[in-house]
């Protein structure tokens, strides 16, 4: 069986290249599709083994940085990809990379991060945040992403089944494409966590400073809370906004190594998470600290978060609800149990997503 791995693009590394290193580690001799790489991307991810085939995207100008910019001719790169001597494709796509050319003698696998959420449900949002909802240019960007969606409707009738991150995005794909899906979570590194009882009397987040993560909630909650301690990790585009916003008890880190990070999830007495997210691998992460979770109620934390198990969930993301949030945990902390907070992290090892990938792919009948 000779098999293609498609990603969107190898050139940071994040959630859905982690589960695209994984997937890869289960078919060595694959070969891997993406629209542009960066050579330390996949030195760093151990993909070396793999022939390695790049769109025209790769050969623009500043395509290894600026390759969002092209993000018009995506649709058209992913095509001209030819597949048509595997057996089985495998996509791992947040974006194009499930739109890839098959034939009726193949079987294609899409392992869904989410839909565009810029083409759909973040549409209007993202239409504002980029000064686009006014003016020549914006009207372009309208008419563009007007196109994409089409484009991406067409796009799914060409896999032939979804395997959603999360119910939440399974949720999703069924809404915007009428298409079923089985979740199979993606795989995190518990096993590089320890779980630590001794826990001390700081709060935690860690997070890319970007408007939909609500790093500046978490902050303005603390600063109303001058009691309570509260350790900031990681830096982004809202960074210096944020640091206007922090008190004496607030300690803002900017981007902090993994040995760093790992060091302060344990020892923090809880984790907090304010965004909506697909999945979130960082408060699974914390759980395998055996550090409890105070989270914001909808999206992936649902599926990861058991509430008055492993943490505690607030509904609104106003700084508010996350005060009224921090304190009923106080409250229940002394009743929550280190190794069963670990425990349940465990559900989402990389063991447990390699097994689950493979029994599914197993059940498929491939010719």
């Amino acid at each position: 069986m000779k098999v293609a791995l498609i990603q969107d693009w190898l050139t940071v590394i994040g959630g859905s290249e982690y589960v695209f290193k994984e997937i890869a580690s289960l078919y060595p001799d694959a070969d891997i599709y993406t629209l542009v790489v960066r050579e330390e991307t996949i030195i760093s991810l151990g993909l070396q083994g793999h022939k390695v085939t790049t769109s025209f995207i790769q050969r623009l100008p500043f395509s290894k940085t600026k390759y969002r910019n092209y993000l018009p001719f995506f649709p058209l790169a992913i095509e001209q990809f030819d597949l048509s001597e595997y057996d089985l494709i495998i996509s791992s796509s947040h974006a194009v990379a499930k739109g890839i050319l098959t034939h009726a003698g193949q079987v294609h696998i899409c392992y869904c991060h989410s839909p565009m959420r810029y083409a759909w449900d973040l549409y209007h949002q993202y239409i504002k945040e980029s000064g686009l909802d006014k003016g020549l240019k914006g009207l372009v960007a309208k008419l563009f992403l007007h196109r994409i969606r089409q484009w991406d409707i067409v796009a799914t009738n060409r896999v032939d089944y979804f395997i959603s991150n999360s119910d939440f995005i399974g949720r999703r794909i069924k809404k915007i494409y009428g298409r079923e899906s089985t979740t199979i979570y993606p795989n995190v590194a518990t096993e590089s966590f320890n779980p630590v009882s001794q826990k001390e009397e700081f709060y935690v987040t860690c997070s890319r400073m970007v408007p939909y993560k609500k790093i500046d909630l978490i902050v303005k909650a603390f600063a109303d809370m001058p009691d309570k301690k509260l350790i900031v990790i990681g830096d982004g585009p809202d960074y210096k906004k944020i640091a206007k916003l922090s008190t004496s008890n607030v300690t803002l880190m900017g981007y902090q190594p993994f040995d760093i990070l790992k060091d302060h999830l344990s020892r923090a007495k809880a984790f907090v998470f304010a965004a909506e997210e697909d999945f979130g691998i960082l408060p699974v992460e914390a759980q395998a600290c055996g550090t409890p979770v105070i989270a914001y109620g909808k999206g992936g934390a649902l599926e990861t978060v058991v509430e008055n198990v492993t943490g505690v969930f607030f509904y609104e993301q106003t700084v508010s609800a996350i005060k009224d949030a921090v304190n009923r945990f106080e409250s229940l902390s002394p009743t929550l149990q280190t190794i069963d907070i670990a425990k349940h992290a465990n559900k989402f090892s990389t063991a447990k997503f390699r097994k689950s990938i493979l029994s599914y792919i197993s059940a498929i009948k491939i010719k």
